[in-house]
């Protein structure tokens, strides 16, 4: 048998391999985050919160409690999440919010949300109206206003 054929079939093997690993480790991903899923629906509870500031800070210095920072990942702990300052009843409290409801979410304003521990999931409703982000331009379209 050749060289390159031994090589060929060594590599197909490897790929083989790492690709049945991936699946395994895929499925059972997609089983823990289905869990955590409904757990977080059922903490589920709706809240009238006025929004005081948002922005998009790494979690140890968002204010979280130490616990939150511990129970991160290390490949997410240096990565900027989105977090809400709100007056919640009586409490000023950081929240850490989901991307589409950071999106809707407006600053200054009286809003109910679904919260879930310390995460925000969505935006029921919004006292006045809900002002949508602006688009960003793409590339193209900032070269041809120029």
């Amino acid at each position: 048998m050749a060289l390159w054929l031994k090589i060929v079939i060594i590599v197909l093997v490897i790929v083989v391999a790492a690709l049945v690993a991936l699946y395994i480790l895929g499925t059972k991903m997609q089983k823990k985050q289905a869990e955590q899923q409904s757990m977080m629906e059922a903490m589920a509870q709706t809240v009238s919160m006025l929004v005081i500031d948002k922005k998009r800070l790494k979690i140890k210095d968002a204010g979280f409690p130490k616990m939150v920072y511990e129970q991160t990942p290390k490949y997410l702990r240096r990565a900027k999440v989105p977090v809400v300052k709100a007056k919640v009843g009586p409490k000023i409290m950081t929240l850490m919010c989901d991307e589409q409801a950071f999106a809707v979410l407006p600053i200054k304003q009286e809003a109910k949300v679904v919260i879930s521990g310390i995460y925000i999931t969505s935006v029921k409703s919004v006292r006045g109206s809900i002002v949508a982000p602006p688009k960003k331009k793409g590339l193209f379209a900032r070269f041809r206003k120029k």
